[in-house]
């Protein structure tokens, strides 16, 4: 515990949070429930319990087999609250559309399903209100919920997120002249404080979904292993990507915001 504090002290609070003590945590569940309970005594907390307790003890020791065991632990956290920054850039690439030259066939194909599903949303919003008189209230409540997440343009791109960022694009274009791709720095750089704050803090939150979503991602591969570990890694995987589609909104709507005050 004192080792923990000590961390936190010297460890900026993002890097501490968001990546080396979910990497601890993950590599002790993966060496104490994929290592060594499995899929057949998956919920042996007694034999959990006692490898922890063996560990702690060796480990207090300093043996050359315990140091040689902290180091390896070591190892596999740093490496693993590493490898998360890359993971989650390549999962941020693919929420906003920016999809690599050898996945593009399957880009299209998505945008092309998108487009056949995408109806106005005042259609959709007509059809919830018949429903709603038919008494159909399920449907409707259903419908409504489509409306809300639906975009007024069609599709352009394989996913939500794409066409989020691409929409305000065109409209910060349409109504500034600016092109935020290629005028993103020097926007920081005139931007004032309390607007490069907003647009730091909203970048963030787009950022830390990303590594939620490879977090969530690395739990459910640990479901070969110990089988919990999928349904919980399903689970975060969901709640990551509703918090990736509020953190999109969010910086959409903040980039917005501070191109129309400049």
């Amino acid at each position: 515990m004192g080792l923990l504090v000590e961390l936190q002290k010297r460890i900026p609070d993002r890097w501490f949070l968001r990546r080396l003590l979910p990497a601890a945590l993950f590599v002790v569940v993966a060496i104490v429930a994929g290592g060594q309970l499995g899929h057949r005594r998956w919920d042996d907390l007694g034999l959990a319990r006692e490898r922890i307790a063996g560990a702690l003890r060796n480990g207090g020791g300093l043996s050359a087999d315990a140091a040689a065991s902290l180091v390896l632990v070591a190892v596999a956290v740093v490496a693993a609250a590493l490898a998360v920054p890359f993971a989650a850039n390549a999962i941020g690439a693919l929420a906003s559309g920016a999809w690599p030259w050898w996945l593009m066939p399957l880009g299209r194909r998505l945008t092309a399903r998108r487009e056949r599903r995408w109806m106005p949303p005042d259609d959709i919003g007509r059809e919830a209100v018949r429903a709603r008189a038919a008494g159909r209230e399920l449907r409707a409540d259903r419908l409504d919920a489509r409306r809300a997440r639906t975009a007024p343009v069609r599709p352009g791109s394989p996913t939500w997120s794409g066409d989020r960022f691409r929409a305000t694009e065109a409209r910060v274009r349409a109504e500034t002249g600016v092109e935020i791709a290629g005028e993103w720095t020097a926007l920081l750089l005139v931007a004032p404080e309390t607007s490069r704050a907003a647009l730091s803090d909203a970048r963030d939150a787009y950022d830390a979904a990303c590594e939620a979503l490879a977090w969530s991602a690395a739990v459910v591969l640990l479901g070969a292993w110990w089988w919990p570990a999928a349904p919980v890694g399903a689970v975060l995987w969901l709640a990551s990507w509703q918090s990736l589609r509020r953190a999109v909104q969010a910086l959409c709507d903040t980039t917005e915001a501070v191109l129309r005050t400049l």
